[in-house]
């Protein structure tokens, strides 16, 4: 029903195949709201049909959650085959425990196009509910396959009427989305809105199954209350990944290489650490020193904890590399680097600290990953090294 960037997953449950291209992936925790269908529903049917009998009525509430699954399965895979007229990359379909989840590669897209393509799962499940319509005019009630449509037709209508609600992670949140983005130019600052939009809806959904019984003096349905809890919930959550994630994105054209770095001056990493003591009390304490290879490239960094605690006697034979913790192979990056740009040197390089330099080559300043992920999601970072 959600839609989510492309990751790394493995062993997270079992293949179904492709269909129209797609892998489509059944994970494990599907078989946990199976299992609550079952529960829920079989005495349910053993009293809308007398006489079935209690293992036939489970078996019937079985067929409910496979009927609950390709009503999902088709809903992903419009989302999914929509996207591909458009080649957008999409590697996998996994129906899980929510119902389910497209993946998308990197995509341009349009706001008319991310709109059209959120709203072609809810269309799916109304098409699917009018042929359950049709079918019921040919089955006689009271029996299983009149129950099963039945169920059918309202699942359907139930997933698509749901999933057009204004706000993410369902569906109909790229409608908020797609105006905002519009209006605004930001799709992360649609994404920002929608998000909000998803929890305003999570809240008052909770709100309308606990607030009308406590008014009215009586004790909500149990069953009712807890797939309430666990849909809020879910709304909540997604809603919060939603806007977590667009407020990292909407920082990240600030997030720069210049402004994030401490200064820094290089030093070659042949020197004593008797200069080197020289070098830190004139360049004072917030400026890091870089040793440079013969060729010219960062490779350590001094650490000025060990630096000042090698005896005087021993400060002028003693080399900076005993007093510096190595830099990971090629791990500087030039100044001008920012936003997507310095994200993608960094995911690149190995380590937490990289060297700085200018268009000359010259090491002039030191960046720290963890400070580069405080300055995307807004936290502060945690104490430095020297």
């Amino acid at each position: 029903m959600t839609q989510e960037p492309t990751r790394t997953q493995r062993s997270e449950g079992i293949p179904l195949g492709r269909i129209g291209g797609v892998p489509v992936t059944l994970a494990w925790s599907w078989f946990i709201i199976a299992a609550a269908i079952i529960f829920l529903f079989g005495p349910r049917v053993a009293a809308a049909i007398p006489g079935l009998g209690t293992a036939a009525a489970y078996g019937v509430a079985l067929g409910y959650a496979l009927l609950l699954l390709l009503s999902v399965l088709v809903h992903e895979l419009a989302h999914a085959l929509t996207a591909k007229a458009w080649n957008w990359p999409t590697p996998k379909i996994v129906l899980t425990l929510w119902g389910g989840h497209t993946q998308f590669g990197d995509v341009r897209a349009t706001p008319g196009r991310s709109l059209v393509v959120a709203l072609a799962g809810p269309a799916a499940n109304f098409l699917l509910a009018l042929i359950g319509l049709g079918l019921l005019l040919f089955l006689e009630p009271g029996t299983v396959p009149r129950l099963l449509a039945d169920i059918f037709v309202w699942a359907n209508l139930l997933v698509a009427v749901f999933n057009v609600l204004p706000g993410l992670p369902l569906d109909g949140g790229r409608i908020v989305e797609t105006i905002v983005w519009k209006a605004t130019g930001s799709q992360d600052k649609g994404t920002l809105a929608a998000g909000w939009a998803g929890r305003i809806i999570a809240a008052a959904l909770a709100a309308a199954i606990v607030v009308p019984p406590f008014l009215q003096g009586r004790t909500p349905d149990f069953s009712l209350l807890l797939i309430t809890a666990l849909v809020s919930g879910f709304l909540w959550m997604g809603a919060g990944a939603a806007i977590t994630n667009a407020r990292m994105r909407l920082r990240l054209p600030a997030v720069s290489a210049a402004a994030l770095m401490e200064p820094a001056i290089q030093v070659p990493s042949w020197t004593a650490v008797s200069e080197l003591r020289r070098l830190a009390a004139a360049a004072g304490p917030r400026t890091a020193l870089v040793l440079t290879a013969p060729t010219g490239h960062p490779e350590a960094v001094v650490d000025r904890g060990a630096l000042f605690a090698v005896p005087d006697h021993l400060a002028d034979s003693t080399p900076a590399a005993a007093v510096a913790r190595a830099l990971a192979p090629g791990a500087y990056i030039p100044n001008v680097a920012n936003g997507q740009e310095l994200i993608a040197y960094l995911s690149k390089l190995d380590g937490s600290e990289y060297a700085v330099i200018d268009r000359e080559g010259t090491v002039v300043g030191l960046l720290r990953q963890e400070t580069v992920v405080a300055a995307i999601t807004g936290r502060r970072p945690q104490g430095r090294r020297s």
